[in-house]
Formats: C-alpha cells, structure tokens, sequence
C-alpha cells in the first residue's frame, strides 16, 4: 500500500499536496519562505488539525533562518513576531497554537541565534514523526470501538491529507479495516468545501477500503433505517470537559447519533486538547469566506449578491460524544478527569 504523504521537507524546502487541486490534480507546492505557509494554511491547501501544526513548525524553521538579526534579544523579538502571524492564520485549531508556541520555547532555550535555524528544524522533524506514531497508535486504541459487520459513518476528512500520515479518525477506520474487521463506510460530502468528496473519498480509494460517499442531510435517514452503527470523526479543539469543535455539521451528527441509539465517537491527538478551554462556548469558531457557500470552484451556485453564513467549524457538547479516542487511550464521560489523564499519558510516552 503506497503512503500518502501531504507534507514533506527536501531539500530546504517545504513541499505539500495542494489539497484543493484534489482529486483531479495532484499538484505539489514548493514552499521556502514561512509567509508561504501561512498562505498555505489560511487558504486551505494544507488543512486537518495536526497537519497544520506541523506545517506551522516548518514555518517558524523558515522563519527562523529569514531573520537577519544578529544579537539574541533581537534575533528573538522578530521571530517571536513571525510566530504571531503564523498563529494567526486560522484561529480554531488549537494544534497551531501548541505548534507555535513549542517552538518558541524551544528558541528561548537556544542562546545562540546562529544555532536556531537548524535546532527549530530538527523539532520540526522531530513533531513530523511524532504525528504519525501518534496517529497509528491512535488506530490500534480506536479499532476496537468499530463494529466487524454493520457500518461506520464519518464527516469531513481525517485520514493521511489531514496530518503527516495515516490519519486520526480516518486512521482508526482504516486500523480496523487492516485488522480484518469488515464494515460498510459512508463518507459525507462535506458541504461546503466537500472535504469528504474531495479528500476522504480519494483516500478511501488509494487505501483499497470501500467506502460510499453521501449528502451531508442524508446522514439521518440512514440513522433512522438502521443502516449506521457508529459514527467516528476527527476535532480540531475539545475543551475540559470534552466539548469538541470540529468541521460543521458535525454537531448534527452527533444528534442524530444520540436519538437514534447510535455510539459517536471523537479521535483527536492530545495536542488537540486544550485543558485551558473549560467549555466549548470559549472556542473560537472560524468564519470563512461567504464566496465559498455562494461559489464552487469560482462558478456561482447561488443568486448574485445574496448573503452567505460560513462557519467553519461547530460545538458539539460533550454529552454526545460515547468516547475521545487519543494516545493517551479512549477517554469517557467524566471528561474532565479522562482528558487530564489522557493527556499526561500522551505526554509521557505515545
């Protein structure tokens, strides 16, 4: 089986899958400059949580060697000033902001700006490999979660394209399916920038799993004929207490889950668990682009000059999600107590 793999460095440069060319391109951008990983971040050609952290640490490596400063304290100031527009290229995923902020820690440590440039590359590095080991251990945790027969239903995109490999929620599909379990897979499209028709399901085709793509508003239908057994999707945040924001539409599932007797569950790395968040209602919820509602690859689908809502993300409250598969193991309800030991577990050794 071939790897995706979305995010690579070679050669001094940061090379990344434009995902909005798939799936009828595969269009590689060659990046060096960390502004161009912004751009890249902030019009979603990189895009999933964890893929964007690490595209954020490979952008405060570029800018670290961009800096032309020469005395620590001033070396110090622009790259913290770097770090603030890195981490203001999209606002809900809170692995950018632990990206970030990881590596400034870790430059304030370096007393020698000569030396940062390749230290900031190497934890670079360093977050690259950890995603992936994470993801797959996240597989083997969640697999069991997955029924062997009946059918499982995810949102949006969570595999490979949204991290450095294998994938979170997408990975624990694909983990059970490696396993030998066999189950249906529905995909939603994933309205409205069609992550799920786009991306999951071209994943689902490169890794063999036979998966069949659906209308986001189909989902409860198939709830309700019995036709879903579980439900397993990524997060961008979850707060203290397990309220999660992940792509919108994601709530409704959840919902739909719950009245319907069905489990819903969340897989996200600890670095998305942001304990200093007591509840959804203090996530920032991103607010994109009217013209991506209004518009489909630059041709109108609406009227001209009609009003477009387009939050990127939702809240679902923690009492809808059955389980938070992470490294540091499936955390249930009372999540403020699971997450805090799930995190130190991730910590210690995923």
């Amino acid at each position: 089986m071939s790897e995706i793999r979305p995010i690579q460095w070679s050669d001094g440069k940061l090379w990344l899958l434009d995902q909005t060319r798939l799936p009828l391109e595969e269009i590689t951008l060659e990046l060096d400059r960390y502004q161009q990983a912004i751009d890249a971040i902030r019009d979603m050609q990189v895009r999933g949580a964890p893929a964007i952290g690490v595209t954020a640490a490979y952008a405060m490596a570029m800018a670290a060697r961009e800096i032309s400063a020469t005395s620590p304290d001033e070396y110090m100031s622009e790259l913290e000033g770097a770090a603030s527009r890195i981490a203001a290229a999209r606002p809900t995923a809170v692995n950018l902001f632990w990206a970030v902020q990881r590596m400034v820690s870790l430059a304030k440590s370096e007393p020698d700006p000569l030396g940062m440039p390749e230290r900031l590359l190497a934890e670079a590095q360093r977050m690259y490999q950890e995603d992936e080991e994470i993801n797959r251990k996240m597989g083997g945790l969640g697999k069991d979660l997955l029924p062997d027969g009946g059918a499982v239903l995810t949102h949006c995109n969570t595999g490979a394209l949204a991290t450095t490999g294998f994938g979170t929620a997408l990975g624990v599909i694909r983990a059970g399916w490696e396993a030998g379990k066999r189950f249906k897979v529905f995909n939603t499209e994933t309205r409205p920038f069609l992550q799920g028709a786009r991306l999951t399901s071209w994943e689902f085709q490169q890794l063999g799993i036979p998966a069949t793509l659906i209308v986001d508003s189909a989902a409860g239908m198939l709830m309700r004929r019995g036709e879903i057994d579980c439900v397993i999707t990524g997060a961008d945040r979850i707060a203290a207490n397990g309220d999660t924001a992940n792509k919108v539409g994601t709530y409704s599932l959840a919902v739909l889950a719950k009245e319907n007797g069905i489990p819903f569950y969340i897989a996200a790395p600890t670095s998305t668990i942001d304990l200093n968040l007591a509840t959804g209602d203090d996530i920032d919820i991103e607010e994109r682009p009217s013209q991506e509602v209004t518009h489909f690859q630059g041709t109108p689908t609406a009227p001209e000059g009609v009003p477009a809502v387009n939050p990127a993300f939702d809240v679902t409250p923690h009492r809808y999600i059955s389980g938070i598969v992470s490294e540091g193991g499936v955390s249930r309800s009372p999540y403020l107590e699971s997450l805090k030991l799930a995190v130190g577990s991730g910590a210690s050794g995923a």
